[in-house]
């Protein structure tokens, strides 16, 4: 069983050196709690498990049937839990070196043509207050690349409209700047124009997008449904999101010629690799065109 004293310890560094934010903390301690179970219905030292150990707790969270994706993320966790074990002195050697995580394969996100963001942009009704906040949102999302917990959470303090760019606190409270395109800006000034007349709720004063109705900042539910409910209107079938038009902007940067590592950097990726997904999705795109225009293609059988 892993001491409570060091679960605390653990906690505290992935809070306060890490800067997790709480959703995934919450998920990397749920982790540890299913290892430290493991470890005290076997009569296990964590600070000297072994690597054969360590692929037997992999193997019973298989045969209680944990998806590979779930499994890797809870082997992820037991790596970081022992990183922080070295790092603190607690164990000399890293059992979890030779740890192997199961794979699983890339999945593609869905993306948006510029027609069908376009179509969705087109039946939000613009002469209601709520009409002009929600095509502004969704121009946001799609010209900045936002993560829908960054758009939710922007101040008005962080626009600077007139160099051209918004600051985003990404995950883990890491801050980056952004360019927002003279469409965006427009639409921003024409939300921002109603904005000012809507009496928010103490602690939101400085909100750019909030409830008309309750003065507080949206919920992620709550965009979720107006997407998915404009995207019906327009005849859109795909299963969306707030977070499909993120995918879009990064799969039409690269469509269009940008460097991989500029999209990462807009998009706030610690990681080039999380990027690279776009590279599939646009050599998947580059495959239908190919088949649907080349001639060899054409009129088959």
């Amino acid at each position: 069983m892993i001491s409570p004293d060091i679960t605390k310890r653990y906690s505290q560094y992935l809070k306060l050196e890490r800067g997790l934010s709480p959703n995934t903390l919450d998920a990397y301690m749920r982790d540890l709690q299913k290892l430290s179970e493991y470890y005290a219905d076997n009569g296990y030292d964590f600070r000297s498990v072994t690597l054969a150990q360590l692929d037997q707790f992999a193997s019973t969270l298989r045969q209680a049937n944990i998806s590979a994706r779930s499994l890797a993320r809870i082997l992820s966790g037991v790596r970081s839990f022992y990183k922080f074990l070295q790092l603190e002195g607690e164990i000399e050697q890293d059992p979890t070196e030779l740890l192997e995580s199961p794979k699983t394969g890339r999945h593609l996100p869905q993306v948006l043509s510029t027609e069908e963001i376009d179509r969705i942009l087109a039946v939000i009704d613009q002469s209601k207050p709520e009409g002009v906040r929600d095509h502004c949102i969704i121009e946001m999302l799609y010209s900045c690349g936002l993560r829908i917990s960054e758009l939710i959470s922007l101040t008005f303090a962080d626009l600077f409209l007139n160099d051209g760019f918004i600051r985003v606190r990404g995950k883990g409270s890491k801050e980056r700047l952004v360019p927002i395109s003279p469409r965006a800006i427009s639409e921003l000034k024409g939300w921002s124009s109603i904005r000012c007349h809507i009496t928010p709720q103490r602690g939101f004063a400085d909100h750019v997008f909030v409830s008309l109705r309750r003065g507080r900042a949206l919920s992620r539910i709550s965009l979720f449904v107006y997407i998915r409910q404009y995207a019906a209107q327009a005849g859109i079938t795909k299963d969306i999101s707030p977070h499909t038009f993120r995918h879009s902007f990064a799969t039409h940067l690269l469509q269009g010629g940008a460097n991989l590592k500029a999209i990462q950097e807009m998009l706030g990726h610690e990681d080039l690799s999380t990027t690279e997904i776009y590279t599939h999705i646009d050599r998947t795109h580059l495959r239908e065109q190919i088949l649907t225009c080349h001639p060899r293609n054409k009129n088959l059988p």
